[in-house]
């Protein structure tokens, strides 16, 4: 019986889901691959994978060691708002936002479009999109 706590207690919660989208996002916004963080790590792209996938934990010594070399605070890696860390993970109407900024599809728009300089253009890039979508919804 106590065995099985062990192993419940170990395994990844939404928390930690959050975590490792979030080393996703950040290694992906500075263009550097998993089997290079995992080198710089010591550690193989497929523990990498299950970090950022948040099927296995990151424990506090590594994630500093992730927050040296993704050049961000340690805080970066965690909600703003304690009580947020409770909420994150299934059924969360905003997961869709997160889960397309972490795509390569959606860090490139984001670079693309904060070039953009004009803020008309910026509200025509908009409603341009929001009219592709309302086609493709048809």
């Amino acid at each position: 019986m106590a065995k099985q706590t062990t192993t419940s207690a170990k395994r990844p919660n939404s928390t930690d889901t959050y975590v490792g989208s979030r080393v996703r996002m950040r290694r992906k916004m500075l263009g550097m691959s998993q089997e290079k963080l995992g080198e710089q790590l010591g550690i193989t792209f497929q523990q990498v994978q299950k970090y950022e996938k948040g099927a296995n934990r990151i424990g506090a010594g590594r994630l500093l060691r992730i927050s040296q070399v993704l050049e961000v605070p340690i805080s970066y890696f965690f909600p703003q708002e304690p009580a947020a860390a409770g909420g994150m993970g299934e059924n969360n109407h905003t997961d869709y936002v997160s889960d397309f900024m972490m795509s390569s599809e959606g860090i490139e728009l984001n670079r693309a479009f904060a070039q953009i300089e004009d803020p008309k253009l910026r509200r025509k890039v908009i409603d341009l999109v929001r009219t592709m979508a309302a086609t493709e919804a048809s």
